[in-house]
C-alpha cells in the first residue's frame, strides 16, 4: 500500500486506463490502500468478511485477494464463471453472488481457485456469451446449452 500511495492517482488511471471505471478505481486504489496502513498495520486483510468492508471491494476481489494472495479457497465469480457455469447447467443462479454459493456447495475446495482462470479462459475464447464455438467445443456433450439460441 505505501508503494500505491507514492504514484499520483492521474499516474494511476494511465496505468490501469485499460480497466473499467478507471478513475474510479484509481481512487480506491489510494483510499484503499490508506485504510490498510491505518487500519491494519500495513497488510492486506486475509479474510473475505475483512476485505469486504472496504469501499469498492466486492465478493469477487476479496475472493481474489484471498486465494491468488494468501493461498486460501476461493471462487471469484466474474461474469465468465457466472455464464458457464449456468449454460453447462451446473447450476441455476441468476447473479455471480448465488453462482459463488451454488458453487462453493458442488464444488470439492480443492477445485476452488482453479474454476475463474479456467472458465475466463474458455469463456473468452470458446464458449462466447453470443453464439459460442459448440461445433469445437471439447466439452460440448457434457453441455446443457442453457440459454444458447445460435452456435458455431
Amino acid at each position: 500500500p505505501q508503494g500505491i500511495l507514492k504514484i499520483p492517482v492521474k499516474q494511476m488511471e494511465k496505468l490501469i486506463y485499460p480497466v473499467g471505471f478507471y478513475r474510479v478505481k484509481a481512487r480506491l486504489l489510494h483510499d484503499i490502500s490508506r485504510e490498510i496502513i491505518q487500519k491494519h498495520q500495513g497488510e492486506v486483510p486475509s479474510t473475505i468478511d475483512e476485505l469486504l468492508k472496504f469501499k469498492g471491494v466486492g465478493r469477487k476481489t476479496a475472493n481474489l485477494v484471498v486465494s491468488e494472495g494468501y493461498g486460501k479457497p476461493g471462487i471469484c465469480v466474474d461474469t465468465h464463471v457466472h455464464r458457464i457455469s449456468n449454460r453447462l447447467g451446473l447450476v441455476k443462479t441468476k447473479t455471480p453472488e448465488e453462482t459463488e454459493r451454488a458453487l462453493r456447495e458442488k464444488l470439492p475446495k480443492r477445485l476452488w481457485r482453479r474454476i475463474n482462470a479456467l472458465f475466463v479462459a474458455f469463456g473468452q475464447k470458446h464458449c462466447r456469451p453470443q453464439s459460442p464455438f459448440c461445433s469445437t467445443c471439447k466439452i460440448y456433450r457434457y453441455c446443457n446449452r442453457v440459454g444458447v439460441k445460435t452456435s458455431r
